[in-house]
């Protein structure tokens, strides 16, 4: 691609049916995005958010998904978003989908209660806790927003009583249900783990705005690989090819 943009390649997933317009070095697509795409509930109209949705590797599978609803996508890089925004041209999506290159914080302060689904892969790291990730990278491992701040910006976002959903790291999960659990219910907690034998490296988390705190539900964890790492498991398998997660 040409003009001021940095060198990106087109990509697909979901076995060709959605494009995507990612940096040639950096941060890409993989499989914690078209997880988190897989895991929204199905609705049939409405508004869904997404925060930090960098070249739209969650954003553009998870439209695809979802065809009644309309979608947002926020990103603080400039040239990030206009991947995004290319990717959302080459697929068609037309107005449906909408990016914002702007600051999710300030951004959803005149959106309350706006959006029925609300969703984020937040950067898994504070600042100072790892070294330098590498070229393209820092936006999408190094806070620029606390996680408290993140999950205060999506439930500010979403409407009463709407989901909201993110995938983190499983050692942060402490900090997203002392978050969530202040403004929100019906939690539910899947683990996730490469290795039936090995500990979980991230967790997705569901929740519910403005619902009274109730029992947490951990689920069984998903295995994605097979022990001996080979090949993926059927259940990591049908999310890479666009299949609904039940959980």
């Amino acid at each position: 691609m040409t003009g001021d943009l940095p060198e990106t390649t087109e990509d697909t997933v979901y076995q060709g049916r959605v494009r995507l317009v990612q940096p040639a070095r950096g941060f890409r697509t993989g499989f914690d995005s078209l997880l988190l795409a897989a895991a929204l509930p199905v609705l049939d109209k409405g508004e869904a958010l997404e925060l930090g949705c960098g070249c739209g590797g969650a954003l553009l599978p998870a439209a695809f998904r979802l065809p009644g609803v309309s979608f947002t996508g926020l990103e603080l890089d400039q040239s990030v978003t206009r991947m995004a925004e290319t990717g959302t041209q080459l697929n068609g999506f037309g107005t449906r989908v909408t990016i914002e290159n702007t600051e999710a914080s300030e951004w959803v302060k005149p959106h309350e209660n706006r959006f029925d689904l609300v969703f984020a892969n937040p950067p898994y790291f504070e600042p100072g806790k790892i070294s330098d990730p590498g070229e393209g990278k820092a936006s999408a491992y190094i806070e620029t927003l606390s996680l408290e701040g993140w999950i205060k910006a999506m439930l500010h976002a979403a409407k009463p009583r709407a989901t909201v959903i993110l995938v983190h790291r499983a050692a942060e999960l402490a900090r997203l249900l002392a978050q969530l659990d202040r403004q929100a219910g019906e939690i539910t907690v899947l683990p996730i783990a490469s290795k039936a034998a090995e500990p979980a490296r991230r967790v997705l988390v569901r929740a519910r705005k403005g619902l009274r705190r109730g029992p947490l539900t951990l689920l069984p964890p998903l295995i994605t690989h097979t022990e001996d790492g080979s090949a993926r498991t059927p259940a990591a398998q049908a999310i890479v090819e666009g299949i609904p997660l039940v959980w």
